[in-house]
């Protein structure tokens, strides 16, 4: 009897490796989370790239055209927008200060009740339930600030994306053809083949539905919010259109903080804008999403949800944004090597597009 296991080394070989490659991960987080932004920006000017190129007959060229019309549409945007979105975010976060103190105090309790008619015992009891709870309350609004700067800690991301995204445009077919050419035999191949084009297929449109949902959003709460005065309108709206790129928890955080800031400032027609922010998610989940989305992610509500917890425990808002990609990339993997075994088991199956169900030859 050999004193070694081989097959007992080979199992500790690959938990090594393993977590060798998840401490990598660990160490290099931001690097690879610059790099996977990279990738879905690539992703996101894809088509306009290879449609140019059809005209210039050279990507590179192609590549630079279409970076030098997002840089002028980004100029001409701030320059005529930017300022006031500015002038508005200057006004808001200096009256934010004033605003947490008059909520702290119970005093906000007050001013609003005596707008809406409450009785003394109610406002006298809502302002000493606020009073009590202010520690608690100023806690929330720290803990705020400081994700927020954590969040604008990673604006090296605007320059390092677009950079990093040129070379994936302009190298990705090379790179697809140099991971293959590691894979020698010819199921292997295939399986890994259908992998890649799966994952290129829903990504490239998770990607554009997502900008096309955050943009439609911020039009309409900028709209909506403009025609009912509704104070900061421009920074609301604005701030709730990019809260839509984060799934199932974004869309809830940008409906409290419009409401948040909407009663803080004692604005008249809350219930409207309720009854709007109501309408609006019932509209965007059930009838524009599908249509836009279609059937790309094929994700059950749970394995969502699971993965939106589980993506904000591990790295916070970017792991949130991230989950439902990861999510569907895990699913495509699943499927792809459910077929990879059964034709190692039967022999050839029916090939499945991405979005249909495995099926056998008949």
């Amino acid at each position: 009897m050999p004193l070694i296991d081989v097959r007992t080394v080979r199992v500790l070989i690959t938990i090594f490796l393993f977590a060798m490659v998840l401490g990598f991960f660990y160490i290099a987080y931001h690097t690879l989370v610059a790099f996977l932004f990279a990738v879905f920006f690539a992703y996101l000017v894809a088509p306009a790239v290879s449609w140019l190129e059809k005209w210039t007959h050279s990507r590179g060229i192609a590549i630079g055209i279409i970076y030098l019309l997002l840089i002028g549409l980004l100029v001409t945007f701030f320059f005529f927008v930017g300022p006031q979105i500015g002038h508005e975010a200057q006004r808001l976060s200096g009256a934010l200060p004033a605003l947490l103190e008059r909520v702290g105090s119970g005093q906000i309790a007050e001013q609003i009740g005596a707008q809406r008619g409450w009785s003394h015992t109610t406002r006298d009891q809502l302002g000493a339930l606020l009073a009590g709870h202010r520690g608690e309350l100023l806690g929330i609004a720290q803990g705020v600030g400081l994700r927020l700067a954590a969040v604008a800690k990673e604006s090296w991301l605007l320059i390092v994306v677009p950079i990093l995204a040129a070379f994936f445009l302009k190298d990705g077919r090379a790179f697809n053809d140099t991971l293959l050419s590691f894979v020698h035999t010819k199921p292997q191949r295939e399986f890994l083949q259908g992998v890649l084009d799966d994952l290129n297929q829903m990504l490239a449109h998770f990607i554009r539905a997502q900008l096309t949902l955050a943009a439609l959003s911020l039009i309409v709460y900028t709209a909506f919010m403009g025609f009912a005065r509704v104070p900061y309108a421009l920074v609301l709206g604005t701030a709730g259109g990019i809260m839509e790129f984060i799934p199932v928890v974004g869309p809830l955080v940008a409906a409290v903080v419009i409401l948040g800031v909407s009663l803080l400032l004692s604005y008249p027609h809350w219930l409207v804008l309720v009854v709007f922010l109501g309408a609006w998610r019932i509209a965007q989940d059930y009838a524009i999403s599908p249509r836009i989305m279609g059937r790309s992610m094929e994700l059950h509500p749970l394995a969502a949800l699971f993965g939106v917890l589980a993506g904000g425990e591990i790295a916070g808002v970017l792991g949130i944004y991230l989950s439902i990609p990861v999510m569907a990339s895990l699913r495509i993997v699943w499927r792809r090597w459910r077929l990879y075994a059964e034709k190692k088991r039967f022999g050839p199956l029916n090939e499945y597009a991405f979005g249909a169900d495995i099926g056998t030859s008949r």
